[in-house]
């Protein structure tokens, strides 16, 4: 199945959403942020980006869902800066700091997606896009150009604008959004985000709108379609499952899951007596149970990496 940039790119239509959305630099309204700074000049926002995307990292990776990963890997690109900037974040050292990060401009990130799929990666993974979707998209009409066919996926926080998301339909194969919180006392406090609960509901109809239930090719590798991932979080199994039930209940019973355990204190938690507790076997069980029950049918292998890390924070 060809990847749906490809199609896009032949019809000039790729090219034409890059223009779209480099115009939306200048002023920024590219997240629900909307800092409406001139990043064309160097300005920074929320996100602390600019014109160019900061690359902090990339390569295959294989510590991602099986049906990304494969054989091969999965080709990811750590973007740096972050437009929704947890207080918990996991990569708080790439998404909170910029400075040890190497700008790239659209053809020096196009040979970043090129060289990865040279190496034999099964999929482009742009990991934290949302700030940095015109960069990408122009990076894109480069690549496709120099003959990238594999697919490309979206993983990002969930907290993305509706009209910037819009930009992306026929570009993106694979969304893997994050449902982290439900409520906007829980957003507003961890994220300084009170609209995130609205926010990614609207961007998970969107998303699945454009690209459907997750498909998995023979190989066992998925081509196109939508993955959740949710992060429990200490103290918030009611919010869990009011995800969940949305996930069932609005999206689809279909839509892969993945239920994320590896929680553990990080970044600027110090600050958050409710978040000094790691993930239990018991809380991990309990929303895998509420997903069954809503009828959730495909969810991730659970991988014991993360209460075992997890295990190994509460001896200390």
């Amino acid at each position: 199945m060809p990847t749906r940039s490809q199609a896009l790119f032949a019809s000039g239509r790729l090219q034409q959403r890059a223009k779209q959305a480099h115009a939306l630099l200048n002023p920024c309204t590219l997240c629900p942020r909307r800092c409406k700074v001139n990043r064309l000049r160097g300005q920074h926002g929320f996100c602390k980006t600019g014109e160019q995307a900061l690359v902090a990292s990339y390569g295959p990776h294989f510590g991602e869902e099986q049906p990304l990963v494969g054989s091969k890997g999965s080709g990811t690109i750590f973007f740096a800066g972050c437009s929704l900037l947890c207080c918990f974040c996991q990569n708080f050292d790439i998404s909170h700091r910029t400075e040890d990060s190497q700008p790239v401009d659209n053809q020096e990130l196009a040979a970043i997606m090129i060289e990865l799929q040279e190496k034999g990666c099964h999929n482009i993974n742009l990991v934290t896009p949302s700030h940095v979707i015109p960069q990408i998209l122009g990076a894109l009409v480069h690549a496709s150009a120099k003959g990238l066919h594999i697919p490309i996926v979206y993983n990002s926080s969930g907290y993305d604008s509706l009209d910037t998301i819009a930009l992306l339909d026929g570009v993106i194969d694979i969304y893997m959004p994050d449902f982290k919180f439900w409520d906007q006392a829980t957003s507003s406090r961890w994220a300084k985000a009170p609209d995130y609960p609205q926010r990614a509901r609207e961007t998970l109809r969107s998303m699945h709108q454009q690209v459907g239930d997750l498909q998995i090719n023979d190989q066992g590798l998925a081509i196109r379609g939508l993955l959740v991932r949710h992060l429990l979080m200490p103290g918030k199994e009611k919010e869990t499952a009011d995800i969940l039930a949305f996930i069932a209940n609005h999206i689809s019973r279909d839509t892969y899951v993945n239920i994320m355990d590896q929680y553990h204190p990080c970044g600027s938690t110090a600050h958050f007596p409710e978040l000094q507790h790691a993930i239990t076997t018991k809380h991990y069980q309990q929303a895998m149970t509420i997903a069954h029950t809503l009828g959730l049918r495909r969810l991730d292998q659970h991988d014991l990496s993360g209460l075992l890390r997890n295990l190994i924070f509460q001896q200390k």
